[in-house]
């Protein structure tokens, strides 16, 4: 029986947008460990479901499947995300600003 963790992905830290944050990933554990191959000096290993990642829209969704396959799963709750407030350039002139304007 595989174990399988299920998390909602965090924003990517290369982009400040939001996208593909709003849904549920499922990745499975690790099976065996990785090792040195002799040949080529790479890491690899023979479990394949490392590579597996599934993405569903809602946590129920993702829930689901890893009962339907008889997944031993955990759940990592979802970060909250800090509010947006928004700006604007024409801030930086404003006459009733507290401090000076500097580069």
């Amino acid at each position: 029986m595989s174990i399988a963790r299920i998390y909602s992905p965090p924003k990517s830290a290369m982009q400040s947008g939001q996208g593909r944050t709003d849904e549920w990933v499922v990745e499975y554990a690790p099976g065996e460990r990785k090792l040195i191959d002799p040949q080529t000096g790479w890491y690899g290993s023979g479990d394949t479901n490392r590579q597996v990642r599934l993405r569903f829209d809602t946590l129920e969704d993702a829930e689901a499947y890893a009962k339907a396959q008889g997944l031993t799963y955990e759940v990592e709750a979802r970060r909250q995300r800090p509010a947006i407030r928004p700006k604007a350039y024409a801030d930086n002139f404003r006459t009733d600003r507290l401090s000076n304007w500097t580069h």
